[in-house]
């Protein structure tokens, strides 16, 4: 390893290193925040603390690790750029690829490292922090009952004042509030003096055994007389013994864990047989119920013993052949028929979503997997250059640029999944969509800081779709030949820019000057009459094509509002009926269709500003076919602005034409 690598490799490790256990323990805090309900007040030791944390730990890598890459390297390239050390080393030929070259074999390296740990890892601390919780509640059931508070298990409220023994199983001044699934209500309720929970270790079942207590309930009864009576149970007892079935407690509390999320407990293999036995099994069970409603419909039997005669002379409703008494069973018949089959095929089809979410889960698990590594190398290419380009170091705006970033990122990955769930997306698609869309970022990244080019030159992105549409802006030299921007007439007065415009050739400038000095002139406010009044003569032509430019650009750019706005609702729309808020979808999605309907009356009216823009014109020039605004009619937000150059630029031209 020369020592140019050596020393590249060296410092970003040290701030890979530094990044990632801080960006971790923010991540531990967080987890800890999360789960403080499962924490706080339960008696729990720290080896127990230190078991749940250490479980958890793994499962926040793929959130951990892109982001650690992402801003270390943000950070270190941008280093190496604000302290000259990328000046140094291009002024030896070493370009940045070559500065990259080392870190870009540790960082494959990683990805495949990255790869092994989130199909061993990953699943084995998804099944050993599955595990602990479900055994806190079992080998340790008092964890679940905090003093001075309700608790509720299952369909029990419990509150105790005081908790006593070794796993605080006895309890002291005991009242519980018991759930009915019939009606709402607290109509059950036990006190007892003191209580004692008993649990064994291979048993499912948690015995609370109450002593010295009072039972009350109020009986329902159908019968209203009966009610205004109040009926109700109240006793006293000694001892009485409750079992709550911890299973069911633990479906409650740990529903995602127990059930939904058991496919992050698979590894690739694991993961590829439980989808070949989901698709085969979603396969057999759409032939099983083809063929179920197939036979409902009882086609084959129609015939059988029936022997049938065509009557050529009736041609009426088949229906009119029975009386009305058998026209109503048929009816009746018929209703209650179709009735059932949609009654099974809706059953059927809730069946149907929640297998086919299984399997679009168990897909998605796979491809994370993959996708997690490809992240890191994307990422690396994202935030290298990007270092480069803005050349800052430390923790200040690297550490903005990168959030924003990978909050992006994080955020188009799960709303894409969260709609792959359901089958709005291709699930395979969903999982890569947002490496997919970091890598063309990642390529224009690297190839601009490879040339040196600034990161907000927008007019460099811009340029290659300029030349396929043959969009050449007119160029302006000075006497030595060299190309004059727009400022250069800035500093001019007012008089002189009214002198070029008659004499430009005086000042060896080439025609386009006439229209730089009249956009400067035009910026300034002054007037067709002043320049008449100079001895400027100026077309009619191009007075009331002036305007119409004008008006073009306004109702372009209303357009363009309104599109941003349309495809933003649209956006929010998913992304509020992905996360469950159909009130805020429906809102997003009605604003959004009016949006895009101003957005389409704004288009047809550009474009009709347009046509007529170009038929004022008395020299040739190339018109806005119809065919390029329909294509660029899906793209506004890059049609806007090149719509709007090519205005300008013709309308410069007829400057050139009808200015003297």
């Amino acid at each position: 390893m020369k020592i140019l690598d050596r020393y590249i490799l060296k410092t970003y490790l040290k701030t890979f290193m530094s990044v990632f256990i801080i960006l971790m323990l923010i991540f531990v805090l967080q987890t800890v925040w999360l789960y403080i309900s499962e924490l706080a007040g339960k008696d729990l030791d720290m080896m127990t603390v230190g078991k749940f944390l250490l479980y958890f730990m793994p499962k926040l890598m793929p959130l951990v690790l892109p982001l650690t890459i992402l801003l270390s390297s943000i950070m270190v390239f941008g280093s190496f750029a604000e302290n000259y050390e990328f000046a140094a080393m291009k002024s030896t030929g070493i370009s940045l690829q070559r500065a990259m070259r080392g870190l870009s074999i540790f960082i494959v390296g990683l990805a495949i490292t990255t790869f092994f740990f989130a199909n061993n890892v990953i699943p084995w601390a998804e099944f050993e922090s599955y595990n602990l919780r479900k055994n806190i509640a079992q080998l340790k059931p008092a964890m679940v009952i905090a003093e001075g508070q309700f608790n509720e298990i299952g369909n029990i409220n419990i509150k105790v004042d005081k908790k006593t023994g070794e796993q605080g199983q006895f309890l002291e001044k005991v009242v519980m509030h018991i759930k009915s699934e019939k009606r709402l209500g607290n109509y059950k309720v036990i006190i007892a003096e003191r209580g004692e929970l008993v649990s064994n270790e291979n048993s499912n079942i948690l015995q609370l055994v109450l002593h010295d207590g009072h039972y009350y309930e109020e009986i329902f009864s159908k019968d209203p007389k009966e009610s205004q009576k109040k009926p109700h149970a109240k006793s006293y007892f000694e001892t009485y013994t409750i079992n709550v079935d911890l299973e069911a407690l633990n479906n409650v509390d740990l529903e995602e864990k127990s059930f939904s999320d058991r496919f992050n407990m698979l590894n690739v293999s694991g993961l590829n047989y439980y989808i070949d036995s989901l698709q085969t099994d979603r396969k057999n069970d759409l032939k099983g119920f083809s063929d179920i409603l197939y036979s409902r419909s009882n086609i084959n039997s129609l015939n059988i013993n029936v022997e049938t005669k065509k009557d050529s002379i009736y041609k009426g409703d088949f229906l009119s052949l029975f009386d009305t008494k058998t026209k109503s069973q048929l009816y009746n018949l018929a209703i209650n028929t179709v009735n059932s089959t949609n009654q099974i095929i809706s059953t059927k089809q809730q069946n149907f979503q929640f297998k086919h979410k299984t399997l679009n889960k168990h897909i998605i698990a796979l491809h994370e997997k993959y996708a997690l590594g490809f992240a890191c190398i994307i990422l690396f290419f994202v935030g290298a250059p990007l270092g480069a380009l803005i050349r800052k170091g430390g923790v200040g705006l690297p550490m903005v640029i990168a959030i924003l970033l990978f909050l992006t990122y994080h955020f188009i990955g799960i709303f894409a999944k969260n709609s792959s769930q359901d089958g709005t997306l291709n699930p395979v698609f969903a999982t890569w969509l947002s490496t997919l869309i970091m890598l063309p970022l990642g390529i224009s990244l690297t190839r601009r800081a490879t040339k040196d080019r600034g990161l907000f030159e927008f007019g460099s992105y811009l340029d290659p779709i300029k030349k396929f549409l043959k969009l050449k802006q007119k160029v302006l030299y000075d006497e030595d030949g060299k190309d004059i921007s727009y400022t250069y007439f800035e500093g001019y007065s007012d008089e002189k820019l009214i002198d070029i415009l008659k004499n430009y050739d005086s000042y060896n400038f080439n025609k386009v000057s006439k229209a730089k000095a009249f956009a400067v002139l035009e910026k300034r406010g002054v007037r067709f009459d002043t320049l008449a009044a100079h001895g400027v003569v100026v077309d009619e032509n191009f007075i009331s094509s002036s305007a119409r430019a004008k008006d073009c650009i306004d109702y372009s750019r209303f357009a363009f509002i309104f599109y941003i706005i349309g495809i933003a609702l649209l956006v929010l729309h998913f992304v509020f009926k992905n996360n469950k808020f159909p009130e805020f979808a429906a809102a997003s999605r009605d604003l959004s269709i009016i949006s895009l309907c101003i957005y389409l009356l704004y288009f047809v009216v550009t474009y009709i500003l347009t046509k007529k823009f170009y038929k004022q014109f008395n020299f040739k020039v190339k018109p806005l076919s119809l065919l390029l605004m329909l294509f660029g009619f899906p793209f506004y937000m890059i049609a806007h602005f090149l719509l709007r150059n090519k205005i300008r630029e013709d309308l410069n031209q007829s400057a050139l034409e009808n200015i003297n």
